[in-house]
């Protein structure tokens, strides 16, 4: 069954990583192709549409503190990071892969462009996104029967985007992902989500940026809630340096998606940033 699921979550990949992997992507002659809805490779935890370009390497610091309401005893959280270290590589013009490390999780992730929004054509941009994340708060001294492939969350999305504007782009993902393992009786293993979120720039160089995750099938007394973040893109150089509020600690996928602790009603949450060079 756990073999069935990864190949699931694999197939539009292999599907769409083929040589013609770009013969939807480009527009017709004489159509324009809409470019730069996001700046960034995500809106804040949530992927955008944009991809690496072929040939070029990001290395990504990702660093989510502790929660702010620890106070002055925890610095306000700076005394309880997690920091994700991440490489993604642009492999062809619609298609690139990563591998990260933060101290919650590892993460392979591929990202593929489907679609591409025209001008007067095609109304919206489409990428796909498939991850797998090795869960590393999971610890053998709890779970003593605990297996490797018990670790492993595969997690697939479709990313819809629309350039309103120069100053606007919106963005839907819904999501599925599969934990392999689940510490409540009464949750799924498999679950459904429908992420949104958005860009609004408001001069030349800085944007406001939102994103939200609904869970659709989280169990009833689960501890874990939706994520919403708010943040600032500020472009310099040819980089953009990300800096938000978030409830969720957690930076892949799987981890904001389903495992989300932090409560904005409580002023549970948590400052971070995302910081790329590429080259």
């Amino acid at each position: 069954m756990k073999k069935l699921t990864l190949l699931l979550f694999l197939l539009p990949l292999l599907t769409f990583a083929q040589d013609d992997l770009l013969d939807g992507v480009e527009p017709a002659a004489g159509k324009e192709k809409v470019t730069s809805a996001f700046k960034a490779l995500k809106i804040v935890n949530l992927e955008s549409t944009k991809l690496a370009a072929k040939g070029d390497l990001y290395f990504v610091v990702a660093h989510r503190f502790g929660s702010v309401k620890d106070g002055f005893e925890g610095f306000y959280g700076l005394d309880n990071a997690n920091t994700q270290i991440k490489f993604i590589y642009g492999l062809t013009e619609g298609l690139h892969v990563s591998a990260a490390r933060n101290q919650l999780a590892y993460d392979f992730a591929a990202k593929y462009a489907l679609f591409s929004q025209v001008k007067d054509g095609f109304p919206v941009t489409i990428a796909g996104f498939n991850s797998m994340s090795i869960n590393n708060t999971l610890k053998e001294s709890l779970y003593p029967n605990l297996e490797f492939s018990d670790r492993l969350t595969y997690v697939g999305q479709l990313l819809i985007s629309r350039k309103f504007s120069e100053k606007l782009s919106l963005e839907l993902a819904p999501s599925i992902f599969h934990e392999n393992f689940v510490d409540n009786p009464l949750q799924d293993n498999t679950q459904y989500a429908i992420g949104m979120g958005g860009r609004y720039k408001f001069s030349k160089r800085w944007s406001l940026n939102i994103d939200y995750a609904a869970h659709l099938n989280r169990a009833g007394n689960s501890v874990f809630n939706n994520p919403l973040s708010i943040g600032f893109d500020l472009e310099t150089g040819g980089h953009v340096f990300q800096m938000h509020f978030t409830n969720s600690q957690g930076i892949d996928e799987a981890g904001f998606l389903g495992r989300t602790t932090g409560d904005w009603n409580k002023g549970d949450v948590f400052f971070g940033f995302n910081l790329a060079r590429v080259f």
